[in-house]
This record gives structure tokens, sequence and C-alpha cells, in this order.
């Protein structure tokens, strides 16, 4: 529909070189012979002009409506496919690719596809229809003209290629000295309070400095280039009216053409101008989209190593057991965890403790699947944890990870957040109670209608680790692993926080994972990693 829309859009639009002409035959012909102006036969020709453009506009607005909205719902396809694909890949996936490049395929990559499946096409089409019917129209009047007139175009459409190639070029390096400086600003935000307290302001005004001059610099670079665009269309434009005079002037005077087809000729000179100069810029949107699509099949042909694969339908009771689990992390390569053997019985409460790097968090991360054993087998309720579906396995753990991450969203929910549940404002209240946070989340203005900032960075340490906790309790999951959540609080609010999960953990299978002896005191055993 589309290119339909296109064809009777260009046909009406070139139509109107027709009645221009036989509006300029009537005007010479009067002179010429001084005859009295026939005033109703221009008030026809002016009101064919303005039913023609308006008909031609009609068809346009169809035309962008179809092939311009048709590329507005690709592009929305595409970013809800590749969000929805990002959710399903792993962990490794993420420490192997940084969230900036993940942002840009989602959003730039995918506005450049954008740009292929509606601009580019729409313009092919009308530079072809556009071609095709001025064609017919020139030939049926006199082939030479005709040449004379293409001769340049092609010409015309080398140069803006050339312009559009140097063009994106200097835009691409721009884009990535933007991208050099919002990088540096986002981690100077980031890190402003180590900045300040180091005193080390000046020294990261005078980086952003030098950056933005850079950015300055490449886009000037960029300006002269853009500067060429428009007064080389133009040159070209008057390369081929000059010619279209000349030669009609002769064609005229020797009585092959009428006077009124120099004027046509022009119109269709500049009808063809933006089509064959488009040309250019059309090239280099394929190019762009293509290299785009190939980024984007990359991730979308990425396959997550842990897959839901569920073989048995059961409600977890809690029971863990490794046998001869061993685990290499496959970016570093790093051995975690050597022929572990340890079977952790329903509702035990298990302490883990051990050196830096002895494998106390990969341990969780197994036992929530974030990551697949590479030797021996995990069993969970005495079935091997691949059978399980990941979704119930997950919903039935309660995860406190080391590094504390919040949402830039209310207190409330925050806490909420687990399995996507809704909760009683009462079981809100008494899941940060429980996690020793209550005091300080209702000493706040706005109490649990508080908004954290981006990470949670208007908390101290400790909050977010006690909301982290509340969050994990909320759902009294029967599996509840916390890994190092106490660091950030002194012995006394460790105190209270263990006392008062310990009515939680009753008939809970639960893993503590700690430096600090004290936090594994209420644990019926503590399994220690060299």
């Amino acid at each position: 529909m589309g290119a339909l829309f296109v064809v009777l859009s260009t046909l009406f639009s070139i139509y109107q070189g027709v009645v221009v002409r036989n509006a300029t035959n009537e005007i010479v012909d009067l002179i010429a012979n001084h005859r009295q102006v026939d005033s109703m036969k221009f008030i026809m020709f002016g009101l064919t002009l303005l039913g023609l453009a308006l008909t031609s506009g009609f068809f346009l607005f169809l035309m962008r409506q179809t092939i311009i909205v048709m590329s507005r719902h690709i592009e929305f396809d595409q970013k809800n496919e590749m969000y929805a694909h990002y959710q399903t890949l792993d962990a490794s996936f993420y420490k192997n690719n940084s969230t900036g490049d993940l942002m840009n395929r989602i959003s730039e990559d995918v506005g450049k596809v954008r740009m292929y499946t509606g601009p580019a096409i729409m313009y092919l089409i009308n530079t072809f229809a556009t071609v095709v019917i001025v064609l017919v129209f020139m030939l049926q009047i006199n082939w030479q003209l005709t040449l004379l007139v293409f001769t340049p175009l092609p010409f015309l459409s080398f140069v803006i290629y050339k312009v559009s190639d140097l063009i994106n070029k200097r835009s691409t390096v721009v884009q990535q000295e933007l991208s050099k400086l919002t990088s540096h600003a986002q981690e100077t935000f980031s890190a402003i309070r180590v900045i300040k307290a180091y005193a080390r302001e000046k020294h990261y005004i005078g980086e952003l400095e030098s950056l933005n001059s850079n950015f300055k610099k490449q886009n000037l670079r960029l300006a002269i280039v853009e500067a060429f665009f428009q007064p080389v269309m133009v040159l070209m434009i008057g390369v081929s009216v000059i010619a279209t005079v000349w030669l009609g002037g002769h064609l005229v005077i020797n009585k092959t053409i009428e006077p009124g087809n120099i004027t046509e000729f022009i119109l269709y000179v500049y009808k063809m101008t933006w089509p064959f100069a488009s040309l250019g810029w059309v090239t280099s949107l394929v190019q762009r989209a293509s290299a785009s699509q190939t980024r984007i099949n990359e991730f979308l042909n990425t396959r997550p190593d842990i897959i839901n694969t569920p073989e048995v339908k059961l409600t977890i009771n809690g029971e863990i057991e490794f046998k001869n689990v061993g685990f290499v992390y496959p970016d570093s390569k790093i051995e975690a965890l050597k022929n572990l053997n340890l079977k952790i019985e329903k509702g035990q409460t298990i302490g883990i403790k051990g050196q830096i790097g002895a494998g106390k968090s990969t341990l969780a991360n197994l036992i929530t699947r974030l990551y697949d054993a590479t030797s021996g087998e995990i069993y969970i309720d005495n079935h091997p944890i691949k059978k399980i579906d990941l979704f119930e396995l997950r919903r039935s753990i309660g995860y406190v990870p080391q590094e504390v991450f919040l949402f830039s969203d209310t207190i409330r929910n925050n806490i909420a957040f687990s399995t996507g549940h809704h909760y009683t404002e009462e079981e809100i209240h008494q899941a940060a109670k429980d996690a020793g946070v209550y005091e300080n989340i209702v000493a706040f203005p706005d109490a649990f209608d508080t908004v954290v900032g981006e990470r949670g960075i208007t908390l101290s340490g400790g909050q977010k680790q006690r909301i982290s906790i509340a969050r994990a309790i909320i759902s009294k999951p029967q599996i509840l692993i916390f890994d190092d959540c106490l660091s950030a609080v002194d012995v006394e609010t460790e105190e209270l926080i263990l006392n008062n999960l310990k009515s939680i953990m009753k008939g809970k299978t639960s893993i503590i994972i700690s430096h600090r002896d004290s936090a594994l005191r209420y644990a019926d055993k503590v399994v220690v990693l060299s």
C-alpha cells in the first residue's frame, strides 16, 4: 500500500508540469497575438494546480502513514524482542558485555534499522517512481533535452554520496566523543563522594574540559562538511536549469518544442533533484542499517548457558545436596570449587566461611542457578537442579547478594519487589521490622514512600543491606541465602537482625555466608571453604 501511495503522490505532483506548460504556452500566445486575457482559463489553471498539489499531498500523507508508521512498529517489535532476549541471557553474558554496549544495540542500532525500514525504503521507491514517470513525460517531448537534463543527476548522486559518507564518518567520531563525555560525567556523578573526599574536583573538571574540547573540535569538523551539502545541491540544480534553458531556447527557436516545455522541464529538474540527491543518503542509511542489524543479530543469536528445561514439577521443600561439584568460571577460567560434597537438610541453618576467593558466593550462585556446575551434580529435594523449573526454583529462594542493588523507586516498592506479588502494608512493615530497618525508615520524612537515589545512593550501606534482607524474607521462601549481608552493620544491629531472623528461618533451609564468626553463631553447622 505504501508503494502504491508513493507512485500516486509522485504522479499527481509531476503532472503539475503539464499544467504549467499549458499555462506558459497560453501566456506566450496571448503576448504574440495580442489577444484578450481569458481570466476564467487562468483561474482553472490555478485551481487545477491546487487540486493536484492537494491530491499529491493527501497521498504523501497516506504514504508516510503506511511506510513510516510500519517502520515504527518494526522498531517497537525489535526493542521488545531484544529486551525480552536480554532477560533470558545468563550472568556470564553480562560479565562479558558492557552495559553501554547493551544500551547502544537496543537504542542506536535499532534506530538505524528503523531508518532503513522507513525513510530509506520510502525514498528508494520515490526515486524509482519519479525517474520512471518523469522519463515518460520528458521523452514524449524531446529526447535530446531529456538526456541533457539527466546527465548531471548521476554526478549529483555521487557527490552527495561522498559528502554523506564523510558526514557519517565524522558523525560516528562525534558520537564516540559524546559517549566518552557522557561516560566521564556519569562516572563522576556516581563517585562524587569519593572525589570530594580526596579533593579531586579540579582534576575531574580539567578532564571534562579536555573531553569537551575534543567533542567541540569534532563537531566543528562535521559542521564544515555539512556546510557543503546544500551549496552542492543548489549548484547541481543551477547547472541543470542553465542547460535546460540553453538547449531548450535553441529548440524553441527551431520550433522543435513549445516555450512551455522549458518551464515544464525546469519543474521536472526540481522534482527529480531531491530523489537523486537522496540516493547518496539512502545508500548510507542502508549500509549503517546493515551493520546495525548484524550487531543486533549477534545478540539475538546468543543462546544462554542456563537453559530452563523442567522435567519435574514440585513444591520445593529445601533439601540441598552437592555431589562432587566443581566449578570453573567460563570467562576467567578460575577454578572456584573442586569436588565439593555437602548435604543440607530441610530446615537446617548452615554457615559458610572462608578466605576471599574460596568460592563462598559461587556456592550461592550455583544454588540459584546463575551458573551451572562444571562437574558433579546439585540436587534439590533429591532431584537434579537442572530438571527443576528455573522460575519455581528462584521463587522459592530468598537471596541477599553481596553487592546490594536497590532500584530508583520508593522503599516500599524495593521491599515488595520479590516475586512480583502484591503485599499488604502490614507485610511490608513486618519485613522491615524483621530486617531491623523499620525505625530508620519511619524516621525519614516520607517514611516508606521515600524514593531512594540511583542504586540506593541516598541510603547508608547498612540501610541498603537491611532493605535487601527485607526484600528477601517478605515472600517467606523455603530457602534463604544471606551472602555476607551483615558486613555493613554494627554488632548490636547484627544481633537484633539475627534474633529477628531466627523465627523466620525456623523450618526453612538457610545459608549464611559471612567473614564474621558472630554472624554464624546460630548455624547448626559451619562449612569452612579453603
